[in-house]
């Protein structure tokens, strides 16, 4: 199944996704969907209105999760291309909210920074709240998965050793196009899962989630130590190599650019940047 949240008469509604087809469903948006324990049965039995796909106005994703958890270092060919060692424990860092946009949205280039770099991801989205979990139970509290792009202005990251100030400015991080069930065929991470990025119709990204050092399941389970994991909360799983902080010499976006963010089996974002007004 999929489900996505579309701009709908001046609000967000939650649809599920059935090829060119989506059906309106009775929430407002899929972070609200996944607070109900019945959610999967309802999205799926749900005959509402329909509405044609090549159409929708894509929200992100989970337009108000109460946590957005992102995990640094987690590819191996990542941690090879910054001369890093693989970590022992995840390396976690925080996004907001204001943070989000939608899957064919603009990304927004703060004028404060001149190294604005691109960082395709796999996301997790919880369904059902967990804390302390066992890897089975983990499994079982991931809702699906969708894609993400971890947009980073790396001269603010690198001020310091925590990595927030660079990861969480207004509009730069688009989420969607929709949550895809682990029921899913090619939904699951793993070596047969593709994840890459294109800027202006050049691979930039090209790698696959075999290549997390600690997969989703791993993650939820750690993540649920610390704090309770709650339907709609998103992690961000990390990012391949072919950064752009990581070519020689480095590159960075520009207004103008189109960022593309596919994950085989889930979906493409597709953004423009755009360049914030000063003053």
């Amino acid at each position: 199944m999929k489900l996505a949240t579309i701009r709908l008469d001046g609000g967000h509604r939650a649809v599920r996704v059935d090829d060119d087809v989506a059906t309106v469903l009775d929430a407002p948006d899929v972070g609200a969907l996944l607070a109900d324990p019945g959610w999967r049965a309802s999205a799926a039995a749900a005959t509402g209105a329909t509405l044609g796909v090549a159409d929708l106005d894509y929200a992100p994703l989970v337009p108000a999760p109460d946590k957005i958890i992102c995990v640094g270092l987690n590819y191996r060919d990542h941690v090879a291309e910054m001369g890093r060692e693989p970590p022992d424990f995840p390396t976690i860092f925080a996004k907001y909210r204001s943070s989000l946009v939608g899957a064919h949205d603009d990304i927004v280039l703060p004028s404060e920074s001149t190294s604005v770099d691109w960082e395709a991801e796999l996301a997790v989205v919880i369904g059902t709240p967990v804390r302390r979990a066992d890897v089975a139970t983990a499994t079982a509290a991931i809702a699906g998965y969708s894609v993400l792009n971890d947009v980073s202005m790396r001269d603010w990251q690198n001020r310091t050793l925590q990595f927030l100030q660079g990861k969480t400015w207004e509009s730069s991080t688009p989420l969607g196009p929709w949550l895809v069930t682990p029921d899913e065929p090619g939904a699951t991470p793993g070596a047969d899962q593709q994840i890459g990025c294109v800027v202006d119709d050049e691979v930039v990204q090209a790698s696959n989630t075999g290549e997390l050092i600690f997969d989703a399941p791993t993650l939820v389970a750690y993540l649920s130590t610390v704090l309770t994991l709650l339907p709609g909360d998103v992690i961000a799983t990390g990012t391949p190599g072919g950064v752009g902080a990581g070519r020689t010499p480095p590159r960075f976006l520009a207004a103008g650019q189109v960022v593309e963010t596919t994950i085989s089996g889930i979906g493409t974002l597709r953004n423009r940047c755009r360049a914030e007004p000063t003053g």
